[in-house]
C-alpha cells in the first residue's frame, strides 16, 4: 500500500492538461483560464470623482469661501472647460473631473445658493478623487492563467473591456459503475440488490469541480461485459470506475480492463475509507478506480478525482486544504493507514468544534451527506481528548 499523498502525486505527475477553447465572457464562471487576462484599457480613463459634490482648485477650498458654479459634469459628460480662480462644477461619482480643478469637495460641506456655493469646510488638493490608472492601466495582467474564474474575476475580465476569453476544455471524465446487485435510481430492484448512488454523486462532484461528466450503462460482474462497456469510454479524457476494485471473487474491474489494455501504476493506498484504489492506463486514457462503497468512492474523488480534474484543467492538482478545529470528544489512537473521519463543525467564540460521528460505516451516505467536514488523521496518530485541536477538511466549498 502507498500513501495517500504518494498515490496523489502519482495520479497528477501522469495527466496534461486538455486543450483550451474561447468562451463568451458570460459563460467563463468556473472555467480555468488558459491564457491571462491584460487590460485592454486603463481604469478610470481619467480622473475621476469619487463622492457626488463639485470640483474646485484647491487654492479656492478655504472655509467660508464663495465660489461660483459655472456648470455641470455629469458621468458620462465631460465638462468642455477649464476651471480659473473662483470657479466651480457640480460633478458626480465617476464624472471626469474638469481641466484646472485638484479637488472634489462633498456636496453635504458645501451650501448651494442659485449659481453660488458656500464652502463649510476647508479640503486639500486631492480630495475625492480617483486618478487615472488607479485601479489598473493598458497592459496590465488582470488575472493570471491557470485561474479557476469567481464573479469578481469575471467583473475584473469585463471592466478590462474583454467580451471573450480563452479557457481549459472542461475534461471529459466517463462514470463506470460495476456490479451485479446494482440498478439505477427508478429502475426495478432485484432481490439483494441495492440502488446505485455513485454514478451520480460523483457526476454532480465532476461538474462542481470543472469536470463534464458522462455517465456509462452499469457494467454487470462480467469481465467481457466490464471490457466492453469500458470501450464506450474511448473519447474521454478520463474513466472513473467504482465498484470491483477490491480482492473479492467477483471484484472484476482490474482483470476485465487488463484484456483491454490496462496497464496498472498502482493498486491500495493504506488510508480508510478507500484502501481498494487502484489508476493506471486503458489504451493512453488514465482510469481511476474507486471503491464501490459509496461514502470510499466520494473520499476517495476529493482525495484523488478532484485533483485530476484540476490537472487536467490547467491547475497544480493540490490536496484539499486544511484547517484545525477542536475535538468535542476524544479519538482513539489510529492505526497503520491515513483516516479520514466524517464530522459536524459548530462555531463557537473560540473557532471550530468537530464532533464525529459515532459510527464511521463506508456505507452510510447519509452520515457524509451530513457532515460538515472530514477529521485527517494520519497513520499511527496517537489517541486524541476532548479540547486537543485536529486537522480537518471543510467540506463546504470542496463541491463534495
Amino acid at each position: 500500500m502507498i500513501s495517500v499523498e504518494d498515490a496523489r502525486l502519482k495520479i497528477i505527475s501522469a495527466l496534461k492538461p486538455v486543450g483550451h477553447e474561447t468562451v463568451a465572457l458570460a459563460n467563463a464562471h468556473h472555467r480555468v483560464l488558459a491564457r491571462p487576462v491584460l487590460a485592454r484599457l486603463t481604469q478610470p480613463p481619467a480622473d475621476v470623482s469619487a463622492m457626488d459634490g463639485y470640483a474646485i482648485r484647491a487654492a479656492d477650498g478655504a472655509a467660508g469661501s464663495v465660489l461660483r458654479v459655472i456648470g455641470h459634469a455629469p458621468a458620462g459628460h465631460p465638462f468642455q472647460h477649464s476651471l480659473s480662480a473662483g470657479e466651480s462644477v457640480r460633478i458626480f461619482t465617476g464624472s471626469i473631473v474638469p481641466a484646472g480643478a485638484d479637488t472634489v469637495i462633498i456636496q453635504e460641506n458645501v451650501s448651494l445658493d442659485k449659481d453660488r456655493i458656500t464652502i463649510h469646510e476647508a479640503i486639500d488638493a486631492g480630495k475625492n478623487i480617483r486618478r487615472a490608472g488607479q485601479d489598473f492601466a493598458l497592459g496590465d495582467v488582470l488575472v493570471e492563467a491557470g485561474k479557476m474564474l469567481g464573479a469578481r474575476d469575471i467583473g475584473l475580465a469585463a471592466a478590462g473591456n474583454h467580451p471573450w476569453v480563452e479557457v481549459s476544455r472542461r475534461p471529459k471524465i466517463a462514470i463506470l459503475a460495476t456490479g451485479d446487485e446494482i440498478s439505477l435510481p427508478g429502475e426495478a430492484i432485484f432481490p439483494g440488490g441495492i440502488v446505485s448512488s455513485n454514478a451520480h454523486a460523483l457526476a454532480a462532484f465532476i461538474y462542481a469541480v470543472g469536470g463534464e461528466p458522462i455517465i456509462l450503462p452499469i457494467a454487470k460482474d462480467d469481465l467481457a461485459t466490464i471490457g466492453d462497456e469500458a470501450e464506450a469510454a474511448r473519447g474521454a479524457d478520463m474513466l472513473v470506475t467504482t465498484g470491483g476494485a477490491s480482492v473479492g471473487d467477483h471484484d472484476l474491474v482490474r482483470a476485465g480492463l487488463a484484456a483491454r489494455g490496462l496497464t496498472l501504476n498502482f493498486w491500495k493506498i493504506a488510508m480508510r475509507p478507500g484502501k481498494p484504489l487502484m489508476f493506471g492506463g486503458l489504451a493512453g486514457m488514465p482510469m481511476l478506480g474507486l471503491p464501490g462503497n459509496p461514502v470510499s468512492a466520494m473520499v476517495c474523488a476529493l482525495l484523488f478525482l478532484k485533483p485530476a480534474i484540476e490537472r487536467l484543467s490547467g491547475m497544480p492538482g493540490d490536496a484539499p486544504s486544511t484547517e484545525t478545529a477542536k475535538l468535542s470528544e476524544p479519538l482513539k489512537p489510529n492505526d497503520q493507514r491515513e483516516d479520514y473521519v466524517r464530522a459536524t463543525l459548530q462555531r463557537n467564540t473560540s473557532g471550530w468544534t468537530v464532533t464525529p460521528f459515532a459510527i464511521q460505516d463506508s456505507g452510510m451516505l447519509k452520515a457524509l451527506a451530513h457532515a460538515d467536514a472530514l477529521i485527517k488523521r494520519a497513520p499511527y496518530d496517537a489517541g486524541r481528548q476532548a479540547g486537543e485541536a485536529v486537522e480537518i477538511i471543510r467540506l463546504g466549498e470542496t463541491g463534495l
